[in-house]
């Protein structure tokens, strides 16, 4: 292998890249318009519920409950009904994921110590959302019950009595609960491995049909040095892109940033050279552009997205899916990329997923080159 070859084929490159400045800022400002996009429609939080109220007892007890409702920042009141069929008509018109009914005798059963039922109807076409509101829904009537039996022991002349059992929760690594501190960094993962499997994919098929690939394979040049010449201008590329992810990360969506610049460096140069590596495999088996781009998506983009984990639990999965998780590579930087922002925790505890990028990037390097060398001969 001559450093020489390569570093000549990395300066061809490059000029290649500067001669085509579109290209070049796509691959620079799409990964920052794909961050943008997908960080602020990706979100799993749920608050600012739509809630319309039918209150049929109209008293403070009714009242107080809708106010302890509306209060948190879980439910929105959109208005109050009139009348039973208004509940129907403002769910399927979509103005409402949740409709409150409050019977007549709410406040008497209330006073009496007596159960008083709520009838509560959700939309279920969203699920997720339907048993999240569900939950918020329980503990504020739990809140509600709480403050009434205050009420009825101070009226007695009674002391309150404190519970036997007080839970101290802790939330750790992401204590405001919030979705988008460990979207980004799953996001992030995901973004870096469709960009750079693409740009190189691209990068072969364009030599391919512009014919400058045989001249390329007409010199003494070797397959393994034809590729490394091809794969080092774009991972210094993916870098920047890296660098402006990360920077968008931590600076417009605020996410925290815990662990180490240089764990990050050598984690995500790892998984760059993976990513570039299958690029340049799809290029080699791909007949155009057009195809290249195409495999490209499907095989990196599609994979990363749904069997990371940074979305959906790979423990959720069925266990096919789960079996299939351990040849995805995002996977593995994902896991680096949540431990580094949010746990704060170094190579010594990620060593493992670093193992996996590793290999993952010395095996489709070396399928790349086979490849190639079949085609060359």
């Amino acid at each position: 292998m001559s450093l020489r070859r390569i570093k000549a084929l990395t300066k061809k490159e490059f000029i290649q890249m500067s001669r085509d400045i579109r290209s070049l800022m796509g691959a620079l400002f799409n990964p920052l318009l794909m961050i943008f996009l997908f960080g602020y429609a990706l979100s799993l939080d749920v608050d600012r519920i739509p809630t319309v109220v039918l209150d049929l007892d109209r008293t403070p007890a009714s009242r107080e409950f809708i106010h302890r409702l509306t209060d948190s920042r879980y439910f929105t009141l959109v208005r109050y009904l009139e009348r039973d069929g208004d509940v129907d008509a403002s769910l399927a018109r979509g103005e409402a994921l949740m409709a409150l009914v409050i019977p007549t005798d709410f406040a008497s059963k209330v006073t009496q110590g007596m159960k008083a039922p709520l009838q509560v109807v959700f939309d279920g076409s969203d699920s997720n959302t339907a048993t999240i509101a569900l939950g918020y829904l329980k503990a504020v009537a739990a809140g509600f019950d709480i403050a009434l039996q205050e009420q009825r022991i101070r009226r007695a002349g009674l002391k309150m009595v404190d519970m036997p059992l007080e839970a101290r929760i802790r939330v750790w690594f992401n204590p405001e609960l919030k979705s988008k501190n460990f979207i980004i960094p799953g996001l992030t993962g995901v973004i870096m491995m469709a960009i750079c499997s693409v740009m190189t994919a691209l990068s072969v098929s364009r030599e391919k049909e512009t014919g400058t690939l045989e001249q390329l394979i007409s010199t003494p040049i070797t397959s393994l040095e034809l590729l490394l010449g091809k794969l080092l201008p774009y991972l210094a590329v993916g870098l920047v892109d890296l660098a402006l992810v990360v920077g968008a990360g931590v600076l417009i969506f605020d996410v925290p940033f815990r662990g180490s610049y240089v764990d990050l460096f050598i984690a995500s140069f790892i998984f760059l050279i993976g990513s570039l590596s299958w690029g340049l495999f799809v290029s080699v088996v791909a007949k155009s552009q057009i195809q290249a781009s195409q495999i490209s998506v499907i095989s990196a983009f599609l994979p990363s997205f749904l069997l990371s984990g940074f979305i959906y639990p790979i423990e959720n999965m069925p266990v096919v899916l789960q079996a299939l998780t351990f040849i995805v590579p995002a996977r593995y930087f994902v896991e680096v990329l949540k431990g580094l922002f949010l746990q704060g925790v170094g190579l010594t505890v990620l060593w493992p997923q670093v193992l996996a990028l590793v290999l993952y990037a010395v095996l489709v390097l070396n399928l790349a080159r086979k490849r190639f060398t079949k085609r060359i001969l």
